[in-house]
C-alpha cells in the first residue's frame, strides 16, 4: 500500500492488462487465484499467461503466495492500474500528479485532463493495519461473510460517488463529482484548507452556526454524516465549509441515530473550544430535525430501509386526500347499488321473454339446423374445389348420416347434442376402431421390436479379447505418462546439478582474487 507511482503504467500491453483483468475476475470466487484459472480466463491468443504473471510480479501488481493451494492476487498498484486506464480511456484523467493527502482509509492525489483542468483523486485503501476493524463498524459487506479488501474498497468508493452526486444534486456544500471506477473517486478540487490545520478564523460565531446548520439540513434530507468532525471539513478564504468524506453516513431512521446526530455535534463543540476558545449554548438536538425529503432512500443509507419509506409515504398523505378518497368511495359505492338494481330488472325482463320464447324455438329449430348445414356445405364446397372424387363420396355419406341423425335428434329430447354426434360421426369414418386383425398386426410390431432391442443388447456384450485389449491398453498409457514425468524430474534435477557446479566453481575461481 505504499504511493502511487504510474510510471510503469504507459509500458504495460493489452496482454499485462487482460491478465490483470483475468486475474481480477477470478477472484470474486477465489481468495487466492491458481494459475491455471488465470490463463483460461484470459485466453491469450499465443499464450504466454505464465510468463506475463511472473512479469507483474517483479513489478509488485501481482503478488504470489505459497501454501497448500498456491496462486496469485491482484495487490492494489495493480487494482490502481486497471482503474486508472479505464479513468484514461473515458478521457476523465490524463496525468497524476502529487500527494495532496493521507487518510486512514484513502490516499488523496491531484490530477488533470487533457484541457488542464485539476480535479482530485482518491484512492480507497481499506484494510490498513490502523483500521482493521471496518468490517464490523461499517455495513459494506451486507449479508457476506467474507470478502477482500478490494471488493470493499470498490464498494466504499462506489457508495461515496452516490452520497456525493445526491447532496451535490440537493444544493449542499460539497465537491462536484466527475467520474469513478473502481476504487477510485474523481471529483472537483477545492481550493481550501482542512479546519483542523486553519489557526485562525475571521469570525468563529459565523462559522459555528454555518456548520450546526448544515448538520441540520443533512439530518432534514434524511442523512446524518457519521464523521463530522475537522477532518474532514475545508474552509477556504472566505470561511466557507465544504463537507467530504460521505461512505459512513447513515439514515435518520437508523436504530443509533440519535447517538451519531449528537456525536457530531459534540465533535463541533469541543473543536471550537479547544481550537478557537468559543463555547455557545446553543447547539442542534435530535428532536430539532423536520423531514424535507428523503435522500436516505435514494442512496440506501444504512438503517433504512422499504417497510419505513412505505409507511412514511402513508403518514405523509394529507386529510383532505382521505376525505376526497371517502367521498369518491361513497359515490362509487351508490352507482354500483343503483347499476345493480337496474341489472336485476333487466335479467327478470329477459328471463320472462326467454320463457315465452321456448315453444318458437322447437318449431324453428329445424329450419336453423337446415340452414346451418347449408352454409357449412357451400364452404366446404368452395375451399376443397381440388379434392379427389373419394373425399367427396365420403362428405355425402356423412351428411346423409347427419340428416338421420338430425331426424333422431328431433324425435326424442333426451339424445345427445348434435355437435357430439359428428365428432362421433368423424371418428367413425376418419379414424375407425381397431378390430382384432388390425390390433393382432400391432402386437407383432411390438414383439418384432422387443426381440430386436433385445439382440441389439446381446450383441453389444463385448468378447474376452476386446475387454483384455483395452485394459492393455489403458496400462501402457499409465506407464508411458508415468515414464515421462520421470524423465521431466531428471532433466530438472541435472540442470539443478550443473547450476549448482558452475556456481562452485564460479566460487572457487573468486576466491583466488
Amino acid at each position: 500500500m505504499g504511493k502511487l507511482n504510474v510510471t510503469m503504467l504507459r509500458y504495460l500491453s493489452k496482454e499485462d492488462f487482460r491478465v490483470l483483468t483475468a486475474l481480477e475476475m477470478g477472484m470474486k470466487n477465489h481468495e487466492i487465484v491458481p494459475s491455471e484459472l488465470v490463463a483460461s480466463i484470459a485466453s491469450l491468443k499465443h499464450g504466454g499467461c505464465h510468463k506475463i504473471l511472473k512479469e507483474l510480479v517483479t513489478k509488485k501488481l501481482v503478488a504470489w503466495e505459497h501454501g497448500k493451494s498456491p496462486g496469485y492476487r491482484l495487490t492494489y498498484p495493480g487494482y490502481d492500474y486497471l482503474a486508472l486506464k479505464a479513468l484514461a480511456t473515458r478521457d476523465s484523467i490524463a496525468s497524476v500528479g502529487n500527494q495532496i493527502g493521507v487518510g486512514k482509509e484513502s490516499d488523496i492525489y491531484i490530477v488533470a485532463n487533457d484541457e488542464e483542468e485539476q480535479f482530485a483523486l482518491k484512492l480507497h485503501r481499506l484494510g490498513r493495519t490502523s483500521f482493521r476493524k471496518l468490517k464490523e463498524k461499517r455495513d459494506y459487506m451486507g449479508k457476506r461473510n467474507h470478502a477482500s479488501w478490494l471488493y470493499l474498497s470498490r464498494l466504499s468508493a462506489m457508495k461515496e460517488f452516490a452520497f456525493m452526486k445526491a447532496l451535490y444534486d440537493s444544493g449542499f456544500p460539497v465537491p462536484k463529482p466527475i467520474d469513478f471506477n473502481r476504487h477510485c473517486v474523481v471529483m472537483e478540487l477545492i481550493n481550501g484548507y482542512p479546519l483542523n490545520q486553519v489557526s485562525d478564523v475571521k469570525s468563529p460565531s459565523s462559522l459555528y452556526n454555518d456548520l450546526m446548520e448544515l448538520i441540520v439540513k443533512l439530518a432534514n434530507h434524511g442523512l446524518i454524516h457519521g464523521d463530522f468532525n475537522e477532518f474532514n471539513l475545508l474552509v477556504d478564504s472566505n470561511d466557507k465549509p465544504t463537507l467530504i468524506d460521505f461512505p459512513q453516513m447513515v439514515s435518520t431512521s437508523h436504530s443509533n441515530a440519535e447517538w451519531y446526530f449528537n456525536r457530531d455535534v459534540q465533535c463541533i463543540r469541543d473543536f471550537f473550544i479547544r481550537k478557537f476558545d468559543y463555547e455557545s449554548e446553543l447547539y442542534p438536538t435530535f428532536d430539532d430535525i423536520r423531514r424535507e425529503t428523503s435522500l436516505d432512500v435514494d442512496v440506501s443509507a444504512s438503517g433504512f430501509t422499504k417497510e419505513m419509506q412505505a409507511s412514511l409515504e402513508k403518514a405523509q398523505l394529507s386529510p383532505e386526500k382521505d376525505a376526497e378518497e371517502s367521498t369518491d368511495i361513497a359515490s362509487n359505492s351508490i352507482e354500483i347499488q343503483v347499476n345493480d338494481e337496474s341489472s336485476e330488472e333487466d335479467s327478470n325482463e329477459d328471463d320472462d321473454a326467454d320463457d315465452e320464447g321456448d315453444d318458437d324455438e322447437c318449431d324453428s329449430e329445424g329450419a336453423d339446423k337446415e340452414s346451418n348445414d347449408k352454409n357449412h356445405y357451400t364452404i366446404t364446397e368452395v375451399n376443397n374445389v381440388d379434392k379427389s372424387k373419394e373425399i367427396e363420396s365420403g362428405f355425402e355419406d356423412k351428411d346423409n348420416l347427419i340428416q338421420k341423425q338430425q331426424c333422431d335428434s328431433t324425435s326424442s329430447k333426451d339424445d345427445s347434442d348434435i355437435d357430439l354426434q359428428d365428432l362421433s360421426l368423424d371418428n367413425k369414418m376418419y379414424k375407425p376402431h381397431r378390430n382384432q386383425s388390425s390390433l393382432s398386426h400391432v402386437n407383432s410390431h411390438t414383439h418384432s421390436r422387443t426381440e430386436s432391442t433385445s439382440s441389439k443388447q446381446s450383441q453389444q456384450v463385448m468378447g474376452k479379447d476386446i475387454v483384455r485389449a483395452k485394459v492393455k491398453k489403458s496400462l501402457q498409457k499409465k506407464r508411458t505418462s508415468e515414464r515421462r514425468r520421470l524423465r521431466t524430474k531428471g532433466e530438472a534435477n541435472l540442470v539443478t546439478g550443473k547450476k549448482r557446479e558452475n556456481a562452485d566453481t564460479i566460487k572457487q575461481s573468486m576466491d583466488w582474487f
